[in-house]
């Protein structure tokens, strides 16, 4: 059983309700309760007196140190059995650190610990890692985004990590880290025994001079299927030298997210070989980089070779335009393996949408997920998109927002939605304005069709 409760006002009365239920629940998830440290008296109790609970779920309430210190205080006692606990944006210090730290040295249960979105600072966190050193520790996930750390927490995280080879993920993303404090974590990481799987390191203040180490950890540890380093200025240089390291024949990423690093089409001459000869690798990301038509037709080129296997591609606010399509076309029509496909806020227009759509008709086209927002779209194109929705069943969400659609283009629209073909699940329409008219017609169609969700 499972009490799952987001975005709600926990008055005292309909706690009280729910005190009994959460004594046989194996996962509590209490987002945005408004939830107190008075609340996390009962809470410890509940730990306490349910040994089958397993995932307790708090983000985003004002528990304080207070609060943390009552619920650890269950999760000590020797029935515990808890093994996830997330407390993001929880009012947190580095007062509750030495509390928490008990808790990763007495509950070998405890496989995940979320805490980001606290002001636990570096000395916070390496009384943490005291208690991920401790040979009781189990720990398998360790999140520590926006958490005000410097790079003087590295010298304990490597400690920890040499010690703990159980960890498998580490998320640090937007923490002021810098250089010099990377290329030490990267160097501790190449060293360890540990067999990290995922490796966080999004707006750390990281450039290219980090990128040679990251490229390291990339060739040495096989583990490591999940690396972000979006949001830092590693440029064209520092590409390069990830590249090698994902070249390598050790390396096995799956999931590779590059989103603002200020790239430019040279990038995609590397990227493309990793595109074509990393079988391994599932996602890419590279949002807001100005890669153009033409870093985009190499990266199409790359996603022919039979050897991509590249599910997801996200190129939103890239500076693409119409001229890219025939590429992005053929890709559709050869490449089985693509499911994902983000192009929002380039300049494609219709004429470049309706380039997609003969690629997308191909049978060989299996796209799940295809987000043309803010692409300077209007009604002209809605009849080609519409075939595509009752042609492609493997079609599950489209998303069009921010463009000029009218009335006429969602009218045309929801006749797509209507016919017993369209196997469409999501139509995101966000900031398309459409008549009175037109809102009753995506009334009834919303009833008509349930498992349709039309959002706006």
């Amino acid at each position: 059983m499972d009490l799952d409760i987001q975005c709600a006002e926990m008055d005292p009365s309909r706690w009280a309700e729910l005190l009994p239920t959460m004594k046989s629940c194996k996962t509590i998830r209490l987002d945005d309760c408004n939830l107190s440290s008075s609340n996390c008296k009962d809470l410890s109790s509940i730990i306490h007196e349910n040994p089958s609970l397993t995932e307790l779920k708090l983000n985003n309430n004002e528990l304080g140190d207070a609060g943390i210190e009552y619920l650890c205080k269950g999760l000590l006692t020797p029935g515990c059995s808890l093994q996830k606990l997330w407390l993001q944006n929880c009012n947190l210090t580095s007062a509750s650190c030495e509390t928490l730290c008990s808790v990763l040295c007495a509950q070998p249960s405890l496989t995940e610990l979320h805490v980001s979105d606290n002001k636990l600072e570096t000395p916070g966190v390496k009384v943490l890692c005291q208690g991920l050193m401790n040979p009781n520790c189990k720990l398998q996930k360790l999140q520590l985004e926006y958490c005000e750390l410097t790079g003087d927490v590295v010298e304990a995280l490597n400690a920890a990590l040499q010690a703990k080879p159980t960890l498998k993920e580490l998320s640090l993303s937007n923490n002021t880290l810098g250089d010099t404090a990377v290329k030490q974590l990267c160097r501790g990481l190449v060293e360890s025994n540990c067999d990290l799987e995922l490796l966080h390191l999004e707006n750390c203040g990281i450039t290219s001079d980090s990128c040679r180490e990251i490229g390291a950890v990339l060739s040495s540890k096989s583990s490591l299927i999940d690396l972000a380093v979006g949001d830092n200025k590693i440029g064209d240089s520092g590409v390069a030298l990830l590249c090698q390291g994902l070249l390598h024949p050790n390396c096995k990423i799956q999931k590779l997210w590059l989103w603002d690093c200020d790239l430019t089409s040279a990038s995609c001459k590397d990227l493309s070989r990793v595109f074509s000869t990393k079988e391994t690798l599932l996602e890419v990301s590279v949002v807001d980089n100005n890669l153009q038509d033409a870093g985009m037709e190499m990266l199409c080129e790359a996603l022919k070779d039979p050897k991509a296997n590249l599910q997801e591609l996200w190129v939103r606010e890239c500076g693409l335009t119409t001229a890219c399509c025939k590429a992005v076309s053929s890709v559709l029509s050869v490449n089985k393996h693509l499911q994902i496909l983000h192009m929002s806020e380039n300049k494609l227009g219709n004429a470049g949408v309706e380039i997609l759509c003969e690629g997308l008709l191909h049978p060989n086209c299996n796209i799940h997920s295809l987000w043309l927002g803010n692409c300077n779209i209007t009604a002209a194109c809605c009849a080609t998109l519409v075939k595509v929705m009752v042609t492609k069943e493997c079609l599950k969400e489209l998303d069009l927002s921010y463009n000029c659609l009218e009335d006429e283009g969602v009218k045309k629209l929801c006749e797509g939605v209507r016919n017993p073909n369209c196997k469409l699940q999501h139509l995101i329409l966000y900031d398309v304005y459409w008549s009175t008219e037109v809102e009753n017609e995506i009334s009834e169609l919303e009833e008509s069709r349930p498992e349709v969700k039309i959002i706006s």
